[in-house]
């Protein structure tokens, strides 16, 4: 049975599909097999693997609107151990034609739930915003991952998403728990840097990862030529940063 991992952070560039990109692919060059699936309507995920918004057959958007078998929206990858089931601009009006749909909230869970043993992660990347799509994911997930940038506002607006996410457990998913709290974007050079993790430690404790995310060129060029940092240079800062985090996960189990 696999782990189900909602990466989620209303807040926008936080670092939260490159998070879902490189750790997925991280955890899949350690031979875990791995399943990505983009549930936000801008689609990055999706294009930082390569695939462009032309060609793709079926996606989560068929998935969700028209109860399509879910094995034909899963797409094969660049990697062995990595699938993925693709976004699509589309989706930003299945919101407004699901708003009816009886069970609504649980089209991704029921959906999931048909593969779950195919794979050792599943990882939904949310989209920045705490509408149905973000509910589907938290509800089909058993943890929620949340990237938290190491600047002046991080903290802004997650009071939010923890309640949101108290919400969904108190309603549609008990069982849902924090799995970890990333720090992105660190720089080591300011003591703002610091000063953020330090805060973010205290008041989320052994939840915040060890490993930090650093700026670095390489992570940000990497989804421009559609791959994730590790095939784009395995030796940046940025792919063993990933790589980092995905031992830090492995070993916490």
């Amino acid at each position: 049975m696999s782990k189900v991992i909602a990466v989620a952070n209303q807040k926008g560039g936080v670092g939260k599909t490159t998070t879902a990109i490189n750790l997925c692919t991280s955890l899949a060059i350690a031979e875990k097999n791995v399943l990505l699936v983009d549930i936000d309507p801008q689609a990055n995920a999706t294009s930082g693997l390569g695939f462009g918004s032309n060609g793709i057959d079926h996606t989560i958007y068929d998935l969700l609107v028209s109860d399509i078998a879910i094995q034909t929206t899963i797409k094969e990858t660049n990697l062995k151990h990595l699938k993925l089931i693709p976004s699509e601009v589309g989706l930003v009006g299945a919101e407004i034609e699901l708003a009816n749909s009886e069970n609504r909230q649980y089209l991704l869970k029921n959906s999931l739930r048909k593969i779950r043993g195919t794979f050792d992660f599943v990882f939904i990347d949310c989209p920045p915003s705490l509408g149905l799509l973000t509910i589907n994911g938290l509800v089909a997930a058993d943890s929620v991952l949340i990237p938290i940038q190491s600047e002046f506002y991080a903290m802004e607006g997650l009071g939010k998403l923890l309640n949101t996410i108290g919400l969904v457990q108190k309603s549609y998913n008990k069982g849902l728990v924090i799995e970890g709290i990333l720090v992105t974007m660190y720089d080591s050079r300011l003591n703002l840097s610091k000063q953020v993790y330090e805060e973010v430690k205290k008041y989320f404790g052994d939840k915040v990862y060890k490993t930090l995310i650093p700026r670095n060129v390489r992570l940000a060029e990497s989804p421009s030529f559609g791959k994730p940092v590790a095939l784009y240079d395995i030796h940046s800062t940025g792919a063993q940063s990933y790589m980092s985090l995905a031992e830090e996960m492995l070993k916490n189990g």
